[in-house]
């Protein structure tokens, strides 16, 4: 499938360094991007490393100036390191176009996930899944919801997969076939719901298989008068996936008209 829809920059102009230190080919690849993650990288990537005894791991160091390359290059994993910050998510689609496994794990560098918690999502995807999503959808009981959360409740709606409520490829942890990312293709991971909106669109296997609070390992790190500074871009890539997909399906988003006769009033 091939989609017009903005590409972000996927090519920083400056790439500092790369360590490769598997040679066979790899069951699972686990993709985790990292940008001054010092304090928790090592001990994510231990349990990276646990999940499948056939396991490559890919760090994406990017704009890092804490020391995170040198950490991640004494654990003997892959490295593909930039000097240069890459944006939000663009490291998923580096680091997915460098994957060699059959099935790719999407991580951050700054969450703490045990690797039995992680297994259930490799498993699902072994077993005919084609995204294994995490089974979050964050905090809808409060008086003001966020709009990142509303947000993935509409498209998923607008996707005939109310079911789904909120989980969506936009939450780490979750787990794709090499399939999925052949039809999803590399440089859409970039913008998550669009990536969820392929694989639906596309008839993947889609399926929600373990929750894990990520809202809770992953809270605001820099609070601005204005709120959440990531609200935006990610209400922004909502947005884009929503203007896409009525494209695909027509201005009503495939949804019938029902009785109503247009014509009539105009």
């Amino acid at each position: 499938m091939i989609v017009n829809a903005r590409k972000r920059k996927t090519k920083p102009r400056q790439r500092a360094h790369t360590f490769r230190s598997q040679s066979q080919t790899p069951y699972l690849s686990v993709i985790i991007p990292a940008m001054n993650e010092r304090r928790t990288i090592a001990k994510v990537i231990r349990e990276a490393k646990k999940i499948h005894p056939n396991t490559e791991v890919i760090v994406v160091v990017n704009g890092s100036r804490d020391g995170t390359k040198r950490i991640v290059r004494a654990q003997r994993v892959t490295m593909l390191a930039y000097d240069e910050p890459l944006g939000h998510d663009v490291g998923r689609s580096i680091g997915a176009n460098a994957a060699k496994g059959q099935i790719l794990l999407f991580i951050d560098g700054d969450m703490i996930i045990s690797h039995k918690q992680l297994q259930p999502f490799v498993r699902a995807v072994a077993d005919g899944t084609d995204v294994a999503l995490n089974d979050y959808s964050g905090p809808t009981h409060k008086s003001v919801v966020h709009g990142v959360v509303l947000a993935k409740h509409v498209l998923n709606v607008m996707l005939s997969r109310s079911d789904l409520k909120g989980a969506s490829m936009t939450a780490v942890p979750h787990a794709i076939s090499r399939r999925a990312l052949e039809v999803i293709q590399s440089s859409q991971l970039s913008i998550p719901p669009l990536a969820h909106a392929i694989a639906i669109q596309s008839g993947l296997n889609v399926r929600a298989v373990k929750r894990i609070n990520v809202g809770r390992l992953n809270p605001i790190r820099v609070r601005h008068k204005q709120g959440d500074p990531l609200e935006k871009l990610i209400v922004g890539d909502h947005l884009e996936t929503m203007d896409w997909l009525s494209r695909q399906r027509g201005a009503r988003g495939g949804f019938t008209d029902l009785t109503r006769q247009r014509e009539i009033v105009r």
